[in-house]
């Protein structure tokens, strides 16, 4: 090719095109189109300086997006003619760091099929090691310390590649060119195990302590290093089966292990974690093992085997393969459905081989508390908890949960966002040329900064509840902001004046902007949809604070991006001792009889019975005189008093038990449903309450009292609707809350509504619960400040007053 045939183009990529193979992939397609040029990874993106003929050229631009590697997700390319430089061959370049610019970092991926190959393949170089990956897998964001991504850049600087992986590294046709945590036995992280203070160490050259790290590590012998990690992994293994519990450093934090199987081992972490009552996740080695205990879907193994390798939620099978040990009784006590995961480490691979049964894999934390994340911390934490610790000497950089999902009647909806799917970024409805900084709610806490054309929601941060969880939060906003370079101009904040991310909103001197609960939840459904709206919004869940100082959760909103007027809600009930009702649904069962007049019908015979000596007059006093008794319209709160009623649960040991429980003892196949009245703008509970009562009094069991609930609460929110599109003539619905988690409620309104042909907006990667609130946040936050720089707002009834 002549210099006169030759054109040059520079080509822009933006994106997750960092840590995905995404410059190997750049050089082989150039030498397979004989392009000349380079590559470089650079803050804002990968750059790309190509010489061929306007053909090759032409080619090579349309393969660069269609072609790129599969985790790789290409949010922007961009090109145009510079000089021709007379390149005679390509080559990757040294990355350039720019301030200011800005790339995107790719999730944590699970191990590949090939790297999984070569993990029991005898005759490869990493056969067993621990910490194999690839361009195609292994840890990003968690190892990640600043862009670009490069290894001085991670936490795998300490480890100097050996010869053979530097070449390998080095290498276009390798699998491993440019895989920056490269590594194997001879230079890479390798095992400890530490036991529980006063146990005598197996082995003192397995232990971890500071002393043993240094910066770089040491290169080691491979044979000796393999047989090393095969004795750690293989007492480990033992250690699990004699019904220990294992504390095991992961890709963002410690999990806690033990054999599932085994009840005893099962019911003592909960004691000494002290989880009572929530159901635990399990890890089982193939999609075999998941289907042994449970039905699975052709959806549902696609999404246990995808690279995010979240916890999926799967029916209970009805009968149990005798071929295989059942599952301890109590991981998923009085429920349908048990969380289920796949290995996604190579560490988890050996570590279940080794094991030979399923593990239960919770985070490593006591309750309510962040995840460990150092060794140190860690042995001194979980100290009360773990037999021993199996240990690594990779730095975890961020704190990075495992994310829970499930398919429901649209998809895989997701219930925690985070490892695998967090940071990944959504994209802002419109370009917002201020940085807004959300804080979200107190439960379920997650951080959305918004920039350009750029949403991001940090992973699941946890209830606001601690000094521990409140320091995560703020090393989680601290992390994305020198991540991704954002300076927030506007915060964002729940209106609830006693909770800590509300009051770190407004402790930072920014313009801040309040936004209700509910609101937000609508909201981040039209974002997710950019949707400017108005639509009706249904939110329905736990706990909000009202504009009218009350407790909402059963809302029927008209609602924009910028404001909402309150349609429409459930009847106020009173909430006796605050949140000592949350803990105990019978105490809310009591306030509901007595602000109905009910507590001497015969159908509350069965409840007042179960009360403690003296409790049904304290509550009734507490109601008759307003003493520490706010009002709730909390939808929530209806399912505990309900579940209470119909004796499915008293007290509650985790955040919506009583509701759960409701919901997995319901007869499916009950065709009732009980009635809900309407009064000026409430949706009145007392006739449903009545005739749940008639019910009991008659000896109808719970599970059929249950369906009749759910089936006459979604005839409700569907009437509201109905009333709103009357009055209105909107005919979109956005939903969302904490409650449609509940599947049957949700399966039901779904089908109501596309019945009576609304168009329903549904969450499509954001949780339907607290999770998704801070980017509603900061959806509203943005929308009123672009509708003050234009003068104006688009929906009345700003301040969320009801409609009249």
């Amino acid at each position: 090719m002549s210099e006169h045939d030759r054109h040059a183009r520079l080509i822009h990529l933006t994106g997750i095109v960092q840590g995905v193979g995404f410059r190997p992939f750049v050089y082989n397609l150039a030498r397979r189109t004989g392009v000349f040029g380079w590559v470089r990874n650079a803050s804002d993106g990968v750059w790309v300086h190509a010489e061929a003929d306007a053909d090759a050229l032409a080619a090579f631009e349309r393969a660069l997006v269609a072609e790129a590697p599969p985790m790789a997700r290409i949010a922007g390319a961009s090109s145009r003619a510079v000089a021709v430089e007379g390149f005679e061959s390509f080559s990757i370049v040294p990355s350039r760091a720019e301030a200011g610019a800005r790339t995107l970092i790719s999730p944590d991926i699970a191990t590949c099929p090939a790297c999984i190959s070569e993990l029991f393949d005898p005759a490869d170089r990493r056969y067993r090691y621990p910490f194999i990956n690839c361009t195609n897998c292994g840890p990003r964001f968690t190892i990640i310390a600043d862009i670009p991504y490069d290894r001085p850049l991670t936490s795998m600087r300490a480890f100097e590649m050996c010869p053979e992986c530097a070449a390998e590294y080095a290498d276009p046709a390798d699998r491993r060119f440019h895989a920056q945590p490269d590594a194997c036995f001879v230079c890479g992280p390798r095992l400890y195990l530490n036991l529980a203070p006063g146990q005598v160490p197996v082995d003192p050259g397995w232990q971890w302590s500071p002393a043993v790290e240094t910066e770089p590590r040491p290169h080691r012998d491979r044979d000796a290093e393999r047989a090393r990690s095969d004795a750690i992994l293989a007492h480990a293994g033992s250690l699990l089966r004699s019904g220990a519990i294992l504390a095991v450093k992961g890709l963002g934090g410690f999990q806690l292990a033990c054999d599932a199987t085994n009840e005893d081992a099962v019911a003592r972490l909960r004691e000494r974690k002290r989880r009572y009552g929530k159901p635990l996740a399990v890890m089982v080695r193939t999609l075999d093992d998941a289907r042994a205990w449970c039905e699975v879907t052709e959806s549902e193994a696609d999404l246990l085997a995808s690279p995010a390798a979240p916890i999926v939620l799967l029916a209970k099978r009805s009968a149990s393969d005798p071929r295989v040990a059942p599952p301890a009784p109590s991981l998923a006590p009085r429920l349908r459905e048990i969380g289920v995961m796949l290995p996604y480490t190579p560490l988890h691979h050996l570590l279940l081989e080794e094991a030979g049964v399923p593990l239960v894999m919770t985070s490593g934390n006591v309750s309510e508390e962040p995840i460990c994340t150092g060794n140190a911390e860690a042995l001194e934490r979980l100290a009360g908890i773990a037999d021993a610790f199996l240990l690594h000497d990779r730095d975890i950089v961020a704190r990075y949960d495992d994310s829970v999902a499930r398919v429901g009647p649209r998809g895989v909806e997701l219930v925690r966002r985070a490892r695998g799917y967090a940071p990944f970024p959504l994209s802002a409805p419109e370009h917002a040329d201020v940085d807004v900084l959300a804080c979200g709610p107190e439960q379920k806490n997650t951080v959305t900064l918004l920039s350009g054309d750029h949403a991001f929601i940090t992973q699941h941060i946890g209830d606001m509840e601690n000094a521990e969880t409140f320091a995560a939060f703020e090393r989680a906003i601290a992390d994305y902001e020198r991540l991704f370079r954002i300076a927030p101009r506007l915060v964002a904040y729940d209106l609830h004046p006693e909770y800590l991310p509300t009051k770190h909103a407004r402790s930072l001197g920014l313009p801040a902007e309040g936004v209700q609960h509910h609101h937000a939840h609508v909201a981040s459904v039209l974002g997710e949809h950019a949707e400017p709206g108005p639509v009706i919004g249904v939110a329905f869940d736990g706990t909000g604070y009202g504009t009218d100082g009350a407790i909402w959760g059963g809302e029927v909103l008209l609602a924009s991006c910028t404001g909402f007027e309150r349609f429409a809600h459930l009847e106020y009930l009173p909430l006796p001792g605050g949140e000592a009702a949350i803990r105990r649904p019978a105490r809310m069962a009591i306030g509901a009889l007595a602000a109905f007049g009910l507590l001497d019908h015969p159908g509350a015979a069965f409840l007042r019975q179960r009360l403690a000596p003296g409790e049904e007059a304290i509550v009734r006093t507490m109601v008759e005189r307003r003493l520490n008794t706010p009002l709730t319209s909390s939808a929530g709160r209806l399912f505990d008093a309900v579940a209470a009623l119909a004796g499915v649960r008293d007290d509650a040991l985790y955040e919506g038990q009583a509701a759960i429980e409701l919901e997995a003892i319901a007869d499916r196949d009950e065709p009732g449903a009980y009635p809900f009245g309407w009064e000026t703008a409430t949706i009145r509970t007392e006739p449903a309450v009545r005739a749940l009562l008639e019910d009991l009094a008659a000896g109808v069991s719970a599970s059929v009292v249950s369906m009749r609930f759910h089936r006459g609460l979604a005839v409700a929110i569907v009437d509201a609707c109905e009333r709103a599109r009357r009055l209105t003539g909107l005919s979109t619905v956005a939903i969302s809350g904490g409650v449609f988690m509940n599947r049957i409620l949700t399966s039901l309104v779904l089908e109501a509504l596309d019945e009576r042909r609304f168009r329903v907006l549904t969450h499509r990667a954001l949780p339907v619960n607290d999770g998704g609130v801070s980017f509603g946040q900061a959806i509203v936050a943005w929308a009123r400040h672009q509708a003050a720089e234009q003068g104006g707002a688009d929906v009345p009834g700003h301040t969320g007053q009801d409609r009249q």
